[in-house]
């Protein structure tokens, strides 16, 4: 079984976004998955400094000292990272975005093999930033994609968007 990665990058506690990351938590658990969610926009996290502290003096380790301090012994265990945000003016949240910058210190998570993503909107035709994004980082590091789920107004928060979750489970 695998050890999965969530990072849910909405600030709202009990909205659509965090719906989602926790539906993927339960189903990944039911199948035998160990699971870490991670609230990352309840996280102290600057974006990267583009300093080269890591790659120089630093020998991967970043210059600033956040709570992302928190975030890198996950990222380096885990397997498969799912990604979980709300689209905010055509793209992933700048809480998710933020960690995601900070990657750049270790290069990737180097552990990680798959990805998902996760996003919620109340509009459509939205996505396509925000999942081209998503796809570049999995490219660019070499990370299999298992597959992504939208849910806008009116599929939020019901049993076919949770078993489109659960679907993803299936591909890991």
């Amino acid at each position: 079984m695998s050890n999965i990665l969530i990072l849910q990058g909405s600030p709202r506690a009990n909205g659509n976004t965090a719906w989602m990351a926790e539906e993927y938590k339960k189903a990944a658990e039911a199948a035998g998955h160990k699971v870490t969610l991670v609230n990352v926009a309840k996280k102290k996290i600057n974006g990267c400094l583009a300093c080269e502290y890591c790659h120089t003096k630093g020998n991967g380790q970043c210059i600033q000292k956040d709570d992302m301090q928190e975030l890198y012994p996950l990222l380096a265990e885990a397997e498969v990272l799912v990604l979980a945000s709300p689209i905010y003016y055509f793209t992933l949240s700048v809480q998710i975005q933020a960690p995601i910058q900070r990657f750049y210190s270790m290069m990737k998570p180097a552990n990680v093999k798959k990805t998902a993503l996760l996003l919620s909107s109340h509009s459509p035709n939205v996505y396509d930033a925000a999942i081209a994004g998503y796809k570049l980082i999995s490219g660019f590091c070499g990370y299999e994609d298992t597959g992504i789920v939208t849910a806008m107004l009116d599929e939020q928060k019901t049993d076919a968007t949770r078993q489109k979750i659960a679907n993803l489970v299936k591909n890991i």
